[in-house]
C-alpha cells in the first residue's frame, strides 16, 4: 500500500527518529537537554537558512507569475484564525481564550515547516523557494486573531493601539528571519551565494534534527498536560489540521504550485505555531489559558503533523497531481 509504504518512510526518517528520541527523552526525565541559548541559536539558523534560499528563488521569480498564489496566502492568513475564533466561541470558549487558539492555528509552526521542506526533499519533490514568503505572510494570523479578541472584548481603541499589535508581530523572530533572510537572498549574486551556502543548505538537515530532538523534549513535557484542553480541544487539535491541510494542498494545486510547493502550503495550514504566538498572546491577552492553547498546539497537533500529518497530506497531493 503506497500510503503505508509513506507513513513508514516518514517514521523511519532521521529528522522524524530524532523527534521520536527527545520524545522518549522527556518521558523518561532524562537528563539530556539543550541550552535555552543554544536552542535560540538553532531556530534563528533555521529561519535563516530558510529565508535566505526563499529569496534566492523569489529573485528568479516574476511576481505576476505567483499574484494567484499571493492571493491564497491572504484568504487563508483571514479565513483560518477567523473560521477558528468562531468555531471556538461556538463551542463556549471566551473572547480571550477563543482569539489565543485563532493565533496559534492561525499562525505557522516554523519547525513544522521545515520538516515539511526536509520531507519533500527527501522524496525528489522539493517545494518552489518562494514558498517562503507564503509563510512570512501568514504570521499575520496572529494579528487577524488578536484584532478579533479585542474587537469581541471591546478594546480597539484607535490606530495606536492597532500599530502597537501590528509592531509587537513584527517583531517576532520568525517574520524578521524569514523577512530579512529573504531579502539578502534576492541580493546576493552567484558567487556571493556559493560562499555561504555550505553552511546555510548543506548543514540544514543536521541543525533540523538538533532542532527536533529538543523539540520532542518539549512536546513530551507538556503532554503531561494532556486532560486540560478537554476531549473537544483535542479532537480540533487533530481534525482541524487536517481539513486545514487538505483545503491548503487543494488551493496550492489550484495556484499552480507543484505537488512539493502545494503539500508544504498545506503543512503549513495545517501547522499550529507555540514559539511566536504563544509570547503575542501573553502579552496581547494575559487572561487567556495556557494550558489550553498551547498544550493543543505543541502537545497533539505537532506531534499528531510529524508523525502522521506530513505523510497524510503528501498522500492527498499525491493523489490530486495524479502522482
Amino acid at each position: 500500500m503506497p500510503g503505508l509504504d509513506l507513513l513508514l518512510v516518514n517514521l523511519t526518517s532521521p529528522i522524524v527518529l530524532a523527534f521520536v528520541l527527545g520524545t522518549v527523552a522527556g518521558f523518561i526525565r532524562s537528563e539530556l537537554e539543550l541550552p535555552e541559548a543554544v536552542l535560540k541559536l538553532l531556530s534563528i539558523y533555521l529561519l535563516f537558512s530558510i529565508g535566505l534560499s526563499g529569496g534566492r528563488e523569489l529573485a528568479k521569480t516574476n511576481l505576476v507569475d505567483i499574484s494567484s498564489l499571493l492571493g491564497v496566502a491572504i484568504l487563508l492568513t483571514i479565513a483560518i484564525p477567523v473560521l477558528t475564533f468562531l468555531l471556538m466561541r461556538r463551542a463556549g470558549f471566551d473572547a480571550s481564550n477563543a482569539a489565543a487558539v485563532a493565533a496559534h492555528y492561525g499562525s505557522v509552526s516554523s519547525v513544522t515547516f521545515f520538516a515539511a521542506i526536509a520531507f519533500t526533499r527527501s522524496l525528489g519533490n522539493p517545494a518552489e523557494g518562494y514558498i517562503t514568503a507564503v509563510v512570512a505572510l501568514m504570521e499575520w494570523g496572529v494579528i487577524v486573531a488578536l484584532l478579533l479578541a479585542r474587537w469581541s472584548m471591546g478594546r480597539v481603541s484607535g490606530a495606536g493601539r492597532l500599530g502597537g499589535i501590528v509592531l509587537d508581530t513584527l517583531r517576532g523572530r520568525g517574520i524578521l528571519l524569514l523577512t530579512g533572510g529573504m531579502v539578502i537572498g534576492a541580493f546576493a549574486n552567484d558567487s556571493q551565494w556559493n560562499q555561504i551556502a555550505p553552511f546555510y543548505d548543506q548543514l540544514f538537515r543536521g541543525i533540523l534534527m538538533l532542532f527536533l530532538l529538543e523539540m520532542g523534549m518539549t512536546a513530551a513535557r507538556h503532554i503531561r498536560g494532556y486532560a486540560k484542553v478537554g476531549l473537544l480541544m483535542t479532537g480540533f487539535a487533530i481534525f482541524g489540521p487536517i481539513v486545514w491541510g487538505l483545503v491548503g494542498v487543494t488551493l496550492g494545486h489550484a495556484a499552480g504550485l507543484s505537488l512539493g510547493g502545494a503539500f508544504v502550503l498545506g503543512a503549513i495550514c495545517a501547522s499550529a505555531s507555540y514559539i511566536d504566538a504563544p509570547a503575542a498572546c501573553r502579552a496581547a491577552l494575559p487572561e487567556a489559558n495556557p494550558g489550553i492553547y498551547l498544550t493543543a498546539s505543541l502537545a497533539v497537533t505537532f506531534p499528531f503533523n510529524m508523525l502522521i500529518g506530513l505523510p497524510l497530506y503528501y498522500r492527498y497531493a499525491s493523489w490530486l497531481y495524479g502522482a
